[in-house]
C-alpha cells in the first residue's frame, strides 16, 4: 500500500497528542476515502451540465449579490 506524509501545524499535533487512543492514520484515510468519494459524485453530477465555467462564476456573482441584498435588509 503507498504511503502518504501529511505536514500539520504543532498546535494540531499537540490536540492529537491529548488522545493517543485514536489511530490517526485510519482517521485520515478514512477522511480522504469520503473525500473522493463527494468528488466522484460531485464530478458525474457535472459532466452532464453544459454549463461553462465563465457561466457558473456568473451564477456564482448573482447568488453572492442577491444573498447580501437580502442580509441588508435586516
Amino acid at each position: 500500500m503507498p504511503n502518504l506524509t501529511l505536514a500539520i501545524s504543532e498546535e494540531i499535533k499537540q490536540k492529537m497528542a491529548l488522545f493517543p487512543e485514536i489511530n490517526w492514520s485510519e482517521v485520515a484515510r478514512q477522511a480522504i476515502v469520503e473525500k473522493t468519494k463527494v468528488m466522484g459524485h460531485a464530478q458525474a453530477l457535472l459532466s452532464g451540465s453544459k454549463l461553462t465555467e465563465k457561466d457558473a462564476v456568473l451564477l456564482g456573482e448573482q447568488v453572492k449579490l442577491r444573498v447580501s441584498k437580502r442580509h441588508s435588509k435586516h
